[in-house]
């Protein structure tokens, strides 16, 4: 393999894929949850959250490409299995049926875990100089809080 030379040394880097390999694996948890809601949302909101939920995992979607080849160009593999993203991910999956309101819950929770996790990296990748994965979080953080934000007024009581 040849050396890669980017500016970036190998141990700043492989602290970076860590971190980028857990935010992609939540973002990939994230989106299975989001895209199983969109199939199995029920009730008087049905056409809007199915239609708000394909737009969420459309953007999961992707988002889950540009994390990976991130992934690559700093000279790692994205993890890319079932297992390992379990292993790597802070979200648990859901597989039960569940009531549309709790389906925005655990969907706002998501968006917050990767905020936070996002959050995580930054320090990270700031000590080692790396703007793109820095460009790459700022434009992440926006998306998962804008989100949280919308999935929070619909549970507003107001």
């Amino acid at each position: 393999m040849n050396t890669i030379e980017i500016g970036i040394n190998e141990a700043d880097r492989k602290k970076i894929v860590d971190g980028l390999s857990k935010l992609l694996a939540d973002s990939y948890i994230l989106y299975l949850k989001t895209h199983n809601f969109h199939w199995n949302v029920e009730g008087p909101m049905f056409n809007t959250l199915h239609l708000m939920f394909m737009d969420q995992y459309t953007e999961l979607w992707n988002a889950l490409d540009l994390v990976a080849e991130r992934i690559r160009a700093l000279g790692s593999y994205a993890p890319g299995s079932y297992k390992k993203f379990a292993q790597l991910s802070s979200i648990p999956e859901s597989d039960e049926h569940l009531a549309a309101k709790d389906m925005i819950k655990q969907l706002l929770q998501g968006h917050e875990t990767v905020a936070k996790t996002v959050r995580s990296i930054f320090p990270v990748a700031d000590a080692g100089s790396d703007e793109a994965t820095l460009d790459l979080l700022t434009q992440r953080l926006q998306i998962h809080e804008k989100t949280a934000w919308m999935l929070r007024s619909l549970l507003a009581e107001k």
